[in-house]
């Protein structure tokens, strides 16, 4: 295997992670909504909509083989959703304040749900698996480039 062909490779590994990680979070998400009926708040829907499409674009990026062009369409997305993602972890953590909170009606954007070992809450998980993506991407970006 040249050298050439083990880059492919390994950025297709490194894709099919970021599709895994995109597939898994949005099942989660789908999870906590119509099984657990948890009742998502005006942040978690502008992730979503992030999230999402990045099942689809990922994919189409995997298939039939490596596509570096997929980076441009899939790296604003996890940017813009781990941007929300930490609003909405600060603003569950109480770092920002009430008055300019997002969801003043409707449901609570800091509704407690879940916390696993006492302090990672859905906001939390939503962050890091945005900021893992877009890692991801970023790593893509700058091999893609050489």
């Amino acid at each position: 295997m040249t050298q050439t062909e083990k880059n492919t490779s390994n950025n297709w590994l490194l894709l099919f992670l970021c599709w895994l990680l995109a597939s898994v979070s949005v099942t989660i998400s789908i999870f906590f909504s119509y099984v657990l009926e948890y009742q998502p708040c005006v942040l978690c829907w502008y992730q979503r909509i992030c999230l999402f499409p990045l099942v689809i674009i990922l994919a189409v990026g995997l298939l039939p083989t490596f596509d570096k062009n997929v980076i441009k369409y899939a790296l604003p997305l996890s940017t813009i959703g781990g941007i929300i993602a930490l609003y909405h972890t600060l603003l569950y953590a109480g770092m920002i304040p009430e008055n300019i909170q997002p969801c003043s009606k409707g449901v609570s954007c800091t509704e407690t749900y879940i916390e696993l070992f006492g302090f990672v809450s859905i906001p939390m998980l939503s962050f890091f698996a945005f900021s893992i993506l877009t890692t991801f991407l970023i790593i893509l970006k700058r091999r893609s480039n050489k």
